[in-house]
């Protein structure tokens, strides 16, 4: 008696089932944000992009442009001292027969700037010196020259009265401005100088030159 060979049971095996993970949501960004910012230098970042990003006075496409020159707020160079800014903002404005020369120290951790001095017609002025306002403001115009001084451009433009310090330039006669970064390369900026004109000159690409080599000069 021939006996059968049981045929033998096939036995199937289970896939895992993968089960998907959620889309992150708000709260878990902030929560991220939040671990992420573990040092006072990233808070401040944090602050200052979201005063920005919030109040809807800063382009998104920039903040690359910023959060850079930021990161590199630690070992940029920085501005001379007032005394020895004073020859070359004086040799700047008889070279570029403007109008108006203005100095102003940046910090872009806390979007502040600080007047250091002002040259107008009749040579210094003080009555600014000191002033204090912020990098970034409500005007497009302004934060797009901001970003273009972050890329190591000079930016000309008309001059638009949007604090006490354009107001006081509009009060010398001013109608038209160039402002480069200090110093003039990219991803530095530790101040800008704002040179103003009665009216638009003929051919800017001197002036933006010239302003790059008094930056230099004015920075250490």
């Amino acid at each position: 008696m021939v006996t059968k060979k049981a045929t033998p049971t096939k036995t199937r095996v289970r896939k895992p089932v993968v089960v998907p993970k959620p889309p992150s949501t708000m709260f878990d960004r902030i929560i991220d944000l939040i671990k992420w910012a573990d040092s006072p230098f990233k808070i401040f970042t944090i602050v200052l992009l979201s005063f920005l990003a919030f109040s809807g006075y800063f382009a998104w496409d920039s903040r690359v442009v910023i959060l850079n020159a930021i990161t590199q707020s630690s070992h940029q160079t920085s501005l001379k001292e007032t005394p020895n800014l004073i020859p070359i903002t004086i040799q700047l404005q008889k070279d570029l027969q403007a109008t108006t020369v203005v100095v102003h120290k940046a910090s872009l951790v806390v979007n502040s700037r600080t007047t250091l001095l002002a040259y107008g017609p009749n040579g210094r002025d003080n009555t600014i010196d000191g002033l204090q306002s912020s990098l970034f403001s409500k005007d497009p115009i302004r934060n797009a020259g901001m970003i273009a001084m972050l890329n190591g451009e000079v930016s000309c433009d008309k001059l638009e009265v949007l604090g006490k310090s354009s107001e006081w330039e509009s009060k010398q006669g001013v109608t038209f401005i160039c402002r480069g970064g200090i110093p003039p390369e990219m991803g530095e900026f530790a101040g800008y100088i704002s040179v103003g004109f009665k009216s638009e000159p003929p051919d800017v690409t001197p002036i933006k030159t010239r302003i790059n080599l008094a930056s230099s000069d004015m920075s250490r």
